[in-house]
């Protein structure tokens, strides 16, 4: 079983880096969002990943998008994999539009500790633990680097978005709410809470990010509800907050999850999925990166690998770009990169993170001549293949400074070669991938047949 825990590729720019995840540009007006099996609660990410997590948020997100677009249309093109859809580019409004069913989670917390006003909305006195309103309320919050409760009057005050956009807002929240309601209380669930999100696509309102998910919503079973209403287990994250809540001391809580509460909470999300959508989750989820890559691959959305070439300075551009034209008429991608190993050490790990968690597979050649720690310094934080290839100016230049690309530390794997097609080629051997074996087979074959064919040609000449 594996996980997805953090999503990079060189071809693909990542926007933005949220909680759970990632979206990367892939052309002016769409872009690909992946799901992760990373767990956010109490605004932290948790260090544990969740099994399945991802292909359960974006295919329940699927499936409730198809459902409700004759109430509002939402930013959905199509999924591309279990675990990732591409969708349009909207101008996201930064607000959530939280609804409630009943009293529960942060807000029963606060009511019992007395509070009876939520984002301006009074509750009444004598309420019990998981009493239903009378009716659904809405309880915004911001979506800022702290979230914060906010009025609706607020909203509109302080210029989040115009009264009227808010009025739909308002309106297809408390219809999504009603329609998740009606589905779900046909499969034996109840929709507890959930939160919405909103964008602009050409001044319209389109509905946003994801919907009736265990990490935006809240489920009871109706069945334990009716049994006791105050003890009912969540059918979501809440399950994973509570323990949290409990093992919490100081107002710290732990940012690891014991393998228990991961295999429970991935059974819960398993289970709500199937309750909902009456299947079983396909087999995909149990590898979603890999899932991910080919899907990528077949819709030409990305090489099936690619080569780094990341030199010490701008100086280097010329002899890198001879690199990149060995390179060229391989179909691989070809990601150049300017870091110092002395003086921007930092970028140098980043880069090598960044490649770390990259989808497809790749190799990175290393450009730095003089006192090279380029080279070592990328094989020392990354887990991909590392070349060394000096730009030497000349054999003086090269018998002076070699050995600061040959020696290296202990655990530092980089290979140094010379000459920039042969540190090309081994790049690409490095890559293993079998279209670039079946081609590097061939090209053997050619080059012994026209040896042998020379051969011939000049112990003819001599008789």
């Amino acid at each position: 079983m594996r996980t997805l825990f953090d999503v990079s590729t060189p071809q693909l720019r990542t926007i933005h880096s949220g909680k759970v995840r990632e979206s990367l540009r892939v052309d002016e007006a769409t872009r690909l969002i992946v799901a992760t099996d990373r767990l956010s609660a109490f605004d932290c990410v948790l260090k544990t990943p969740i099994p399945f997590k991802g292909a359960v948020l974006n295919s329940l997100s699927t499936y409730w998008f198809e459902k409700t677009r004759h109430i509002i249309e939402n930013h959905m093109l199509w999924p591309l994999a279990i675990n990732a859809m591409l969708v349009k580019e909207v101008v996201p409004i930064r607000i959530e539009m939280v609804v409630r069913g009943y009293l529960s989670g942060s807000v029963w917390r606060r009511y019992a500790n007395g509070e009876r006003c939520f984002s301006g909305v009074a509750v009444p006195d004598r309420l019990r633990r998981s009493e239903r309103f009378q009716e659904p309320i809405l309880t915004p919050t911001t979506k800022e680097k702290k979230d914060r409760e906010i009025t609706s009057q607020k909203i509109i005050g302080e210029g989040w978005v115009a009264e009227e956009t808010y009025e739909q807002m308002e309106q297809a929240s408390l219809q999504l709410f009603q329609c998740g309601t009606d589905v779900l209380a046909e499969k034996g669930l109840i929709l507890v809470d959930t939160k919405y999100e909103f964008g602009l696509l050409d001044g319209e309102l389109i509905l946003i990010d994801e919907l009736h998910t265990p990490d935006s919503s809240r489920f009871w079973s109706a069945d334990n509800y009716a049994e006791d209403p105050e003890t009912v287990s969540p059918w979501d994250k809440e399950y994973v907050r509570a323990w949290l809540l409990e093992q919490g001391k100081e107002g710290e809580s732990p940012d690891h999850l014991p393998d228990e509460i991961v295999e429970e909470t991935s059974k819960r999300y398993r289970a709500i999925y199937e309750k909902i959508t009456d299947e079983p989750l396909p087999a995909a989820a149990g590898n979603p990166g890999g899932t991910l890559y080919q899907r990528l691959v077949d819709e030409a959305m990305i090489k099936d690998g690619y080569v780094a070439v990341v030199m010490g300075s701008p100086r280097d551009l010329a002899f890198s770009r001879r690199i990149a034209q060995y390179l060229a008429g391989y179909d691989v991608a070809v990601d150049m990169r300017v870091a110092s190993a002395h003086k921007t050490p930092e970028a140098v790990r980043a880069i090598a993170q960044e490649y770390n968690d990259s989808l497809e597979p790749g190799v990175i050649i290393a450009v730095a001549g003089l006192s090279n720690g380029l080279g070592g310094a990328l094989a020392a934080n990354t887990t991909l293949p590392v070349f060394n290839c000096p730009p030497f100016k000349d054999a003086s230049d090269m018998a002076l400074n070699i050995h600061s690309s040959l020696m290296l530390p202990s655990m530092t794997p980089a290979s140094t070669v010379i000459h920039p097609e042969n540190a090309a080629l081994a790049a690409l051997r490095s890559l293993n991938l079998r279209r670039l074996r079946e081609r590097f087979a061939s090209d053997i074959l050619e080059m012994k047949a026209s040896l042998v064919e020379e051969d011939q040609r000049v112990r003819g000449e001599g008789r």
